[in-house]
């Protein structure tokens, strides 16, 4: 996942320890139907770790009360999103079939993108979504994490999805997730979702009738207690059946038995059983915290060259900006408790001994900025570092940002200062989502911008590495940086595609036609890479296209054909497959990893079809003078399909061109 700047990701592996011990180990004692040493219920079924634990919740199901019953119901690209995840999932609940570290939950499903936009907020927004859209844009990345990741749980969205509620709807739970995705585990709601489905979206008349249709439609555990408050009169009134509570307690149970909950006092047997907060701050963890921070941060602009920075070299630093020296900066909208925490303004002091702070602003909202003292520091100092950005008063959950520049007097004060230095002056921005710095992008005396994310409790000792020169950087920017022009678009428009005829750009790399700030994918090295495309290892060779010779082909709107890959079948589908490969070298002069991404560019973006779409992308560290060769193992029913407007994934006859940076292999599908 080096590839791209996902800044969260060191969160998992910090609190994995913690989770294990919260998940796996239970209270001391032996509540009812414990299987604890000495419980009366201990010789049953469902104690047996011998027996599938589909079977032993099965018999632990049937075994309570129908009271007991009721109280038990309380990234832009899809293709990086959905590698993100699985390597999320799995890194949470491990590689074993029938044991679970952690029930690791893939959420919001699906279509879920609005928090609160001019009056629309996502209790009761309605989201209309085409087919097409959730074939190819929203529903991928919870396919891979079921499919893929194994996950064991999804949980439904606030969102109305086409006038159904996702946690009531039979479509999105019960057929797809659990039918054509395969979910071994259970569905949950966000919280109070079921709630709000009858407060805010008023989708039944009645809490017993609401409750009802979520269980019915695949819903097994209710975030909030409004199953348990109005379950158990939704049975007596005949709404649903006590069958429809034991479905959704086999599937919870099930889960439970697979972490080890019904195999006793965990403390003394189980293999995570002792792990405690103890286990948390590991010299180990905290390693990793600090590679996940420097991995993720992206250079976007180094002109001239003027990083990396020399160790002795720099005189006299002014470190200006609110994010420079305040933890809380560092983190995103939800973190444990830091080890241990190194802010910019720290990590820079162990590389400059002269070093002065001035905060500039109070705040990300920069409502008031000291602009005449940050321009006489600047103007007295060797180099002027900014640290810029946002914050969660800007991007925490329940909001959504209604502009794309930076917030208050930020722009005018890097302006300023950048005038006043004696050099070009280097800007680090933290901020979660994209921001509008082209006053940055295109001055001269901004000599460097990198952006940082939320890179967690090291990320000013990584800042400081990739500053100067102890880390080369290889981040990618995973979402397009918009200009604030694209703030036009309302939010509420779920459309991904363009319309030229009403001006509307569309939304992603995949199918926006507007200018772009920084496009998906940028980032730059200390380094200078070459890569040259080399399909099949072996010249020219294409995949076996012949095998589609056999299909019928359906005409397209543009005269063209697709072929469908249902039709094409699982056998078709693993013979299209072919290897390509990527050459690599790192001319130098610096050491380093080089993030390769691979595209599949179209002839032409009409029919619905997207301008280009990520296959894959591989990293890889290389000496400098060092080469490489990175293999991607194409699969055409994956990675050249496109979604048609009633969903179907299908392959377009003709030309397709693998891209990876400006080289280009032209392979052609024809029956």
């Amino acid at each position: 996942m080096g590839a791209f700047s996902y800044h969260a990701a060191h969160m998992a592996a910090l609190t994995l320890a913690m989770l294990l011990a919260l998940l796996r180990v239970c209270a001391a004692g032996n509540p009812p139907f414990s299987c604890g040493q000495g419980a009366p219920t201990q010789g049953l079924a469902f104690c047996n770790p011998a027996l599938p634990p589909a079977q032993r919740a099965a018999d632990l199901v049937a075994r309570l009360s129908l009271a007991e019953k009721v109280s038990q119901l309380g990234d832009e690209d899809p293709t990086t999103a959905s590698k993100y995840a699985v390597a999320f999932v799995r890194g949470l609940q491990g590689s074993s079939p029938t044991v679970l570290q952690t029930s690791a939950c893939c959420k919001h499903a699906s279509a879920y993108d609005l928090e609160a936009w001019n009056g629309a907020i996502r209790y009761n927004f309605n989201a209309r979504v085409t087919a097409q859209d959730m074939a190819d844009t929203f529903n991928p990345p919870f396919k891979s994490c079921v499919e893929e990741g194994r996950a064991s749980c999804v949980m439904c969205a606030y969102t109305t999805i086409n006038g159904v509620p996702a946690c009531a709807s039979n479509d999105l739970l019960s057929r797809t997730f659990k039918g054509d995705w395969g979910l071994n585990g259970y569905v949950s709601s966000d919280c109070d979702a079921v709630a709000l489905m009858h407060d805010a979206q008023f989708y039944r008349p009645s809490p017993e009738d609401t409750v009802a249709v979520a269980l019915k439609a695949g819903l097994d555990l209710n975030c909030g207690n409004y199953t348990q408050v109005h379950g158990m009169a939704a049975v007596r009134q005949g709404r649903m059946t006590e069958q429809d509570v034991d479905r959704a307690l086999r599937n919870l149970f099930a889960v439970r038995m697979r972490l080890g909950h019904f195999d006793g006092d965990p403390r003394g047997s189980a293999l995570y059983g002792g792990l405690g907060a103890k286990d948390v701050c590991s010299p180990t963890h905290k390693n990793l915290a600090l590679q996940a921070a420097t991995s993720g941060i992206v250079l976007l602009k180094n002109d001239a060259g003027i990083l990396p920075l020399r160790r002795g070299a720099v005189a006299s630093a002014a470190v200006i900006g609110h994010n420079a020296n305040d933890p809380r900066a560092l983190n995103g909208n939800y973190f444990g408790p830091p080890c241990e925490t190194t802010t910019p303004l720290q990590g820079l002091q162990g590389y400059v001994q002269n070093v002065r702070f001035l905060a500039g602003c109070d705040s990300a909202a920069c409502g008031f900025a000291a602009t005449g003292q940050a321009v006489g520091l600047a103007a007295s100092s060797d180099y002027v570092f900014l640290f810029m950005g946002l914050s969660q008063a800007q991007e925490q959950e329940g909001l959504d940002r209604t502009s794309l520049l930076l917030p208050g007097k930020q722009q005018s004060l890097i302006t300023a200062v950048a005038n006043a230095a004696k050099r070009p002056v280097i800007l680090v921005l933290l901020t979660g989502g994209p921001v509008d710095v082209t006053f940055a992008k295109g001055n001269p005396k901004i000599g460097a911008i990198l952006w940082a994310g939320y890179p967690g409790q090291a990320g000013g000792l990584a800042i400081a590495r990739v500053l100067f020169g102890d880390h080369n950087p290889s981040g990618r920017l995973p979402v397009t940086w918009y200009p604030e022009e694209f703030t036009k678009v309302p939010m509420t428009d779920m459309r991904m595609r363009a319309d030229p005829a009403t001006g509307y750009p569309g939304r992603s790399y995949r199918f926006y036609q507007g200018n772009a700030v920084y496009k998906f994918g940028y980032g730059l090295s200390y380094s200078k890479f070459s890569r040259q495309l080399v399909v099949s290892g072996t010249g020219n060779e294409a995949p076996n296209t012949n095998l589609l010779a056999g299909l019928a082909a359906t005409p397209t709107a543009d005269g063209g054909a697709s072929y469908v890959v249902e039709e094409i079948g699982a056998d078709g589908c693993e013979q299209l497959k072919f290897p390509a490969v990527v050459e690599v070298q790192n001319h130098g002069p610096l050491d380093g990893k080089h993030s390769v991404l691979m595209f599949l560019r179209w002839p032409n973006a009409t029919g619905g079809r997207p301008v280009s779409q990520l296959i894959g992308f591989r990293t890889h560290h290389l000496k400098a003078g060092e080469k490489a060769s990175l293999r991607f193992d194409v699969s055409p029913c994956e990675h050249f399909s496109r979604a048609r407007e009633d969903g179907k994934k299908v392959i377009d006859g003709g030309s397709h061109f693998l891209r990876v940076g400006k080289d280009e292999h032209e392979i052609s599908f024809e029956s």
